[in-house]
């Protein structure tokens, strides 16, 4: 039987590549602009940091986490999200300390792991960009990493997105109002769904974020966070919406929306599309502020607020797909060496390994194909330039140059093509002697 990847992951193809350097690369320039610095943290960590972090009652933690004990006993977890290992190493690496700067910004473009179903956007390894900002204690901080989310799809060139925004409060708030949900939904009890029944009291937020239709209807009259806020709370909240305005970034208030990881606190947001390629509204980057979790995870130290937020690739590059978003094609081959006789195959070498050094892209056969193959390979693989060499070329130390978008075609010496060819292809391109 034929070995296949397992379900649920996807071999990304060099025909593949280009959209995900794209993305990558667009996302680097303008989180360096916002003075985000690339952090990278192991793939797999302890399952206690994410049962501890993320929430016992998640999800994530109880259906979703692939965990397994190794050899030496250690209960491991590969990781399903980006936040709790960064706080980890955020504490561990001592970056709250005197000689780094705050607020501490970074940011990283990893791979995930859950075990759920596979569809459209979603499989078990997945990747994500994200970033997170430790000592952000005002709206400000807040509104300038949704700012920076907004920017990256916009640069990207996503349309018909919305952001959509929250609060769900401090820890006073959110459990003031966890017992007025319970007391809300009690009565509804037998309507709920079987997955909203086991959440009712372990994690009663995640029913506001249920999808299933009746639970949707059952929560449309349910009581509003934003009315549990602490004075506090409130500020920060305004404070948000009116610096968005300042910004011109347009949001919507969704009172019903949550995360599904228990960290979340204050400030929450949800970049989404009705764009159908997902046949329903789809978050395509969500985040929000947390606090107490570098508290909980260094059991006592005093806590640093964060903020953060994680755009699913996958679900970009469907949308990017969809949306027929123009994206630069990676450069093309500049140069294929073509020989003709075996005698060449030597100096023909030495050209190839001298231009790449010279930072040209550069190709030959290495299997003496005829040469009229060894052309049409070029073609196929959309070189610039050809550079043919063959017994009389090697006897003169010359070597023909043809630029493939004019048919410019020219005999010149070996030495100028070794030395550079960035003044061969400038002749080239002018037609000059």
């Amino acid at each position: 039987m034929m070995i296949q990847k397992p379900k649920g992951t996807v071999d990304i193809l060099p025909s593949d590549i280009g959209i995900w350097h794209y993305i990558e690369q667009v996302a680097r320039k303008l989180m360096a602009n916002y003075c985000y610095h690339e952090i990278r943290t192991p793939i797999f960590e302890s399952f206690d940091l994410f049962s501890r972090g993320v929430g016992e009652t998640t999800d994530v933690v109880t259906k979703e986490m692939y965990d397994f004990y190794d050899k030496g006993e250690r209960h491991i977890a590969l990781k399903p999200e980006g936040t709790a290992p960064i706080v980890r190493s955020f504490i561990e690496n001592k970056l709250y300390g005197p000689d780094h700067l705050k607020p501490y910004k970074v940011y990283y473009i990893s791979p995930m792991f859950r075990y759920e179903r596979p569809q459209g956007g979603r499989q078990r390894q997945f990747h994500q960009l994200g970033v997170e900002v430790f000592g952000g204690t005002t709206a400000a901080s807040d509104v300038e990493s949704m700012a920076l989310a907004v920017d990256i799809l916009n640069k990207l060139g996503v349309k018909d997105l919305k952001l959509v925004i929250n609060s769900l409060g401090d820890t006073e708030a959110r459990l003031a109002y966890r017992q007025a949900l319970i007391d809300y939904l009690e009565p509804h009890f037998d309507e709920l769904s079987e997955d909203s029944k086991t959440r009712l009291y372990q994690n009663p937020l995640r029913v506001l974020d249920s999808k299933d239709k009746k639970d949707k209807v059952i929560v449309q009259g349910a009581p509003s966070i934003l009315d549990y806020l602490s004075e506090e709370s409130k500020a920060r909240f305004e404070g948000v919406k009116s610096l968005l305005e300042t910004l011109d970034i347009a949001y919507e208030v969704d009172v019903n929306m949550v995360r599904g990881l228990d960290y979340y606190q204050d400030t929450i947001f949800e970049i989404m599309t009705n764009d159908q390629v997902f046949g329903a509204e789809t978050t395509i980057c969500g985040g929000g502020n947390y606090g107490n979790l570098v508290k909980e995870l260094s059991e006592g130290r005093q806590d640093v607020p964060g903020f953060g937020f994680a755009i699913g690739m996958e679900r970009l590059i469907l949308l990017m797909q969809a949306q027929q978003v123009p994206v630069p094609q990676d450069e093309s081959l500049q140069v294929y060496v073509v020989t003709i006789g075996d005698e060449t195959i030597p100096q023909a070498m030495k050209i190839v390994h001298s231009l790449r050094q010279q930072g040209v892209s550069c190709e030959m056969d290495v299997n003496h194909k005829k040469p009229k193959k060894q052309f049409k390979d070029a073609d196929r693989r959309g070189a610039l330039y050809t550079l043919t060499l063959g017994e009389e070329e090697l006897a003169k130390a010359n070597i023909n140059v043809k630029n493939l978008q004019t048919g410019l075609e020219k005999t010149l010496k070996m030495d100028q093509v070794l030395a550079d060819f960035s003044q061969i292809e400038e002749l080239m391109k002018e037609g000059k002697e």
